[in-house]
């Protein structure tokens, strides 16, 4: 069945890869980027089943743009997809709270905003799906990314109560928890304190240790193709259960180990990993 989509953070990564193949499936497409030239090479504008916009999701005349546009092309929107987001990486201590603001800004007020103005059509509708992009971060908290952790665990708690809210209209929520994945998160997207790599930084001597531990726990960077998948699959699932999606080996672990345990016990075989 052919379904409305409307994506953010297409110009890289998970949101690039999706809206690249779901035109190939002959869904339609509003793939939204803050530089919407990179989206060029996705279709052609005058595909009939693409659309490409401008939208920063900090800006809300942006927001409401994009989402009027994609209502005016196709006429609906069955799956709303927030993707945008980066990282902002620094010990608790040596945070940069204007970075911080900032990350918030895209990461949680972003998706609150775009998804207050696609829900009204949805409920009027009685259907249609929001697909939140988490992380294995936002249900186990890793040193250096407490903020970015914050980020996370807000969209876990914001998914979960929406879909309480939403379930009586026929709307149904999916987050996804992806845990490393060969992307450009890291090396083009995230941005870092300049205390991670000073070496005379007060925390400069347990980076060793946390990098060590990072390694054993997310060894590889995983297929970015794996986490389309379980999108497009969530999208075709009616179930109208809440539903958590932990991708990746590294991700099903760790929740598998989160969710056997008592809080206490889990907190500290995560202190054991850093401890050695």
């Amino acid at each position: 069945m052919k379904k409305s989509w409307l994506i953010t953070g297409c110009s890289t990564g998970f949101g690039r890869l999706l809206a690249r193949d779901l035109l190939k499936k002959g869904q339609q497409v509003a793939a939204t980027a803050r530089n919407v030239d990179r989206l060029a090479d996705l279709a052609p504008d005058d595909h009939p089943d693409f659309l490409r916009d401008e939208l920063d999701v900090t800006r809300g005349s942006q927001i409401n743009h994009a989402v009027a546009a994609a209502l005016e092309r196709f006429g609906r929107i069955d799956v709303l997809v927030n993707n945008a987001g980066y990282g902002y990486f620094s010990t608790f201590e040596e945070g940069d709270t204007d970075e911080i603001r900032r990350m918030f800004e895209t990461n949680v007020f972003g998706l609150i905003r775009l998804t207050q103005a696609v829900l009204p059509s949805m409920r009027r509708r009685r259907d249609g799906l929001i697909v939140n992009l988490s992380s294995i971060a936002g249900r186990v908290a890793f040193p250096r990314a407490a903020f970015y952790n914050a980020t996370k665990f807000a969209v876990e708690a914001l998914s979960e109560a929406l879909h309480h809210e939403v379930r009586p209209f026929g709307i149904r929520v999916a987050v996804i928890e992806p845990g490393a994945y060969d992307t450009d998160f890291g090396p083009r997207s995230a941005v870092r304190s300049p205390g991670l790599t000073d070496p005379n930084a007060p925390y400069a001597a347990q980076a060793p240790i946390w990098d060590a531990a990072a390694a054993l726990m997310m060894p590889e960077k995983q297929d970015p193709q794996q986490v389309v998948d379980a999108i497009i699959a969530a999208a075709d699932d009616t179930t109208p259960s809440f539903r958590r999606l932990p991708l990746g080996n590294d991700a099903a672990e760790l929740v598998r180990q989160r969710e056997s345990m008592s809080d206490d016990e889990f907190i500290g075989l995560m202190t054991r990993k850093y401890d050695q």
